[in-house]
């Protein structure tokens, strides 16, 4: 399984906690989709005749771009690369943008998934959020996209939010779930350093996140997403069966993808990089068939690792034969003896060989993950 990540570098306006790279602007807005263009005929080498069994087009805000010019993209990578047959194709979209002119043309086009950033239903989130749409645009765009026929439609919440009450996160989820979104990925409020949240925040402008609040509505979560048939697939991931993201996954299963665009990852199995940031910098680089990325090549050591991180973010577990097959016996027994203390404290479990987290162990993925590195 191979992936091709798109990155759009462009928002109408930056929420108050984003950190990834996109910008509110319309500089380079119509130079940005050429250079990406040439440098996938840069990288046609890179999955090695391995085909694309998904493409994912994220940002920043894709849904700015008219239907045709994501089309234009899409077309440029089935010329540089072998597309599987039924190639997931995802496109992120914001509500605002889904009027019925724009979704009907993106029907026509070769997105067959769509996730929607809705963040919440209640106003009152999406206005400490600093989110354009309003909670009825939400509604509105999700039913858009139904009647245009995309039924594999992903959408995200946000929880931990100041001033969001147990009760209104319930509603949250109650809504999710009676308008049968077969995906929804959720993620608790992070402060990222360097972002306006995190400045609003210092200066006493806005109130802070509650830590254990958060992980009360994650528990909340977990119970509610169970209830209403969804498999906890993934730390911050909910799917109907046979809704599971297939881009994702393929991360979380250390699969190669490709990313293409200013600041986007790629990971070709061992090596790890990512394209410089800066829009002029990118297009130059593109453009003068330069290095326009920094990398790094992972030692076994940091490959171990990081399949201890991802595997036990999943609900098929980290595999310890995998890990004696991959890594061999030095490994394999520090991971043994590792997860003895985290299952006799029921944050772990072993399920068919196979190392799980529990509900409660969830809470502390990344500790226990960090725990067990080499």
């Amino acid at each position: 399984m191979a992936g091709l990540y798109l990155h759009i570098p462009f928002c109408r306006r930056k929420c108050h906690y984003c950190n990834f790279y996109s910008l509110p602007t319309r500089k380079y807005r119509k130079e940005i989709p050429k250079a990406m263009m040439i440098e996938m005929e840069i990288n046609q080498t890179f999955f090695n005749g391995e085909p694309l069994d998904t493409i994912y087009v994220g940002g920043g805000t894709p849904s700015l771009y008219p239907p045709d010019d994501i089309q234009y993209l899409i077309n440029a990578a089935k010329d540089n690369f072998r597309f599987a047959e039924n190639v997931e194709i995802t496109l992120e979209a914001n509500p605002d943008d889904i009027s019925n002119e724009w979704i009907e043309a993106l029907s026509a086009s070769s997105v067959n998934r769509l996730s929607i950033g809705v963040q919440s239903f209640n106003d009152d989130d999406l206005h400490y959020l600093h989110r354009i749409h309003s909670a009825s645009q939400a509604i509105a765009g999700i039913e858009k996209a139904r009647k245009a026929g995309f039924g594999n439609l992903s959408i995200d919440l946000i929880y931990g939010i100041p001033g969001q009450t147990d009760e209104q996160w319930i509603e949250n989820i109650k809504m999710a779930t009676a308008l049968k979104i077969p995906h929804i990925s959720a993620y608790a409020l992070t402060v990222e350093k360097g972002t306006t949240l995190d400045f609003l925040i210092k200066k006493g402008k806005l109130p802070s996140v509650d830590d254990d609040k958060a992980a009360g509505q994650f528990m909340i979560l977990m119970q509610a997403m169970s209830n209403a048939g969804y498999l906890h697939y993934e730390i911050s991931n909910f799917a109907l069966p046979g809704y599971f993201s297939r881009h994702n996954t393929a991360y979380w299963n250390g699969q190669k993808y490709l990313g293409i665009g200013p600041s986007a990852h790629s990971f070709d199995g061992t090596t790890r990089r990512w394209n410089v940031s800066l829009m002029e910098n990118y297009i130059r680089g593109v453009y003068d068939n330069s290095v326009c990325y920094e990398s790094e090549t992972l030692s076994l050591h940091q490959l171990f690792d990081e399949y201890v991180m991802t595997s036990l973010r999943t609900m098929w577990g980290c595999d310890p034969a995998i890990v004696k097959k991959k890594f061999g016996d030095m490994y394999y027994n520090h991971l043994m003896q590792g997860i003895t203390k985290w299952i006799e404290k029921d944050l772990l479990i072993m399920d068919k060989g196979k190392i799980i987290l529990t509900d409660q162990g969830k809470l502390f993925a990344d500790g226990i993950a960090s725990d067990l590195f080499l």
